[in-house]
């Protein structure tokens, strides 16, 4: 499972950006999350699961660690 960071919260609009471990970043909407989205903060670690998309990769079951 990825590690990553949590590089941009928008929670006004429910989604986000990781930028995980290896480099690239990867997109998450609030109902990708297995965690409170209102409690997420920008640099946290999390960990989550990739999964295709329309508009390309994205987070889905992101958890802090």
């Amino acid at each position: 499972m990825p590690t990553g960071t949590i590089k941009k919260l928008v929670a006004d609009r429910g989604f986000g950006f990781i930028s995980a471990e290896d480099g690239k970043d990867f997109f998450f909407h609030r109902s990708g999350t297995d965690v409170d989205f209102d409690s997420l903060q920008g640099g946290e670690k999390v960990t989550f699961e990739v999964e295709s998309s329309p508009k390309g990769p994205r987070a889905k079951s992101v958890r802090t660690v």
